[in-house]
């Protein structure tokens, strides 16, 4: 928990070239976004399963640390799409130097057509922008390289920027390199959008299932609020719900530990 305060950024205004992806700074929308979707969840425990108006506003402030609990999935979901990003990169990169470019003149050309491809606030472009910001302050490739793979915490580049390093002091093939390289994260990205696509119809069963709880306890208090007068208050039936609300968020703990696969 220390360290999830250590490494974040409430706020930021702006996102420059020289990321750190193991930390994550939220936007003020992103951040109050958050704490909504929190006040939301706050709001239906207090009152389907305590019927509390007073624990809903003791909770509330924990809403607010509520994005210190999400940043390490929002930092791994950055790096997924980062990985994809540089994969077609290496695609482009792959292309221009097959039709004769330099190694730094394909960093150059390669931009617009990352921008094309994803946008111009796309984390790749603004990588590769660094890279040729670098290059025309006559900063070598390989440290500017090494420096993105350090800073992206993937494995994928960190071993792209090796082989590159030692291919460019070696006169290795470069275009065998990248296209090799860019082949076996095509293959890893597939293999992990084709889990995602075989576990869709799981990952909405069970958020579905997350919520069918809330629904049939607000249409129970709705329809016939003295069904569950005894489980709001009496100290057997408060204990009761702080069990099933235990039981259900172990529940969500378990199916997202299972539908959470690694490649």
């Amino acid at each position: 928990m220390a360290k999830s305060f250590k490494n974040f950024h409430p706020f930021r205004k702006t996102r420059n070239s020289l990321t750190d992806y193991s930390k994550y700074a939220f936007t003020v929308s992103e951040f109050f976004r958050n704490v909504l979707f929190a006040s939301t969840g706050d709001l239906l425990i207090s009152y389907t399963f305590y019927r509390s108006k007073l624990l809903f506003f003791v909770l509330l402030p924990l809403c607010f640390i509520y994005p210190f609990f999400i940043r390490n999935s929002l930092i791994e979901k950055r790096r997924r799409d980062l990985l994809n990003q540089f994969k077609e990169s290496l695609s482009i990169l792959s292309s221009f130097l097959s039709a004769g470019y330099s190694t730094e003149n394909a960093f150059r050309a390669a931009i617009p057509e990352l921008k094309t491809m994803f946008s111009e606030r796309a984390m790749i472009v603004a990588e590769f922008s660094a890279i040729v910001n670098g290059l025309n302050l006559n900063k070598p490739l390989e440290e500017m390289l090494s420096d993105f793979a350090f800073r992206s915490g993937l494995d994928d580049i960190s071993n792209f920027a090796d082989t590159f390093n030692i291919a460019k002091r070696n006169g290795g093939n470069l275009v065998h390199i990248l296209t090799h390289t860019s082949g076996i994260i095509r293959d890893k990205v597939q293999i992990i959008e084709d889990i995602k696509t075989l576990n869709a119809s799981k990952i909405y069963e069970q958020r579905m299932m997350n919520i069918i709880p809330f629904i049939i306890i607000i249409y129970m208090n709705i329809t016939s609020p003295d069904f569950f007068v005894s489980l709001y208050t009496t100290f057997l039936g408060r204990v009761t719900m702080t069990i099933c609300l235990f039981i259900y968020f172990l529940s969500i703990f378990l199916a997202n530990r299972i539908m959470s696969i690694e490649v």
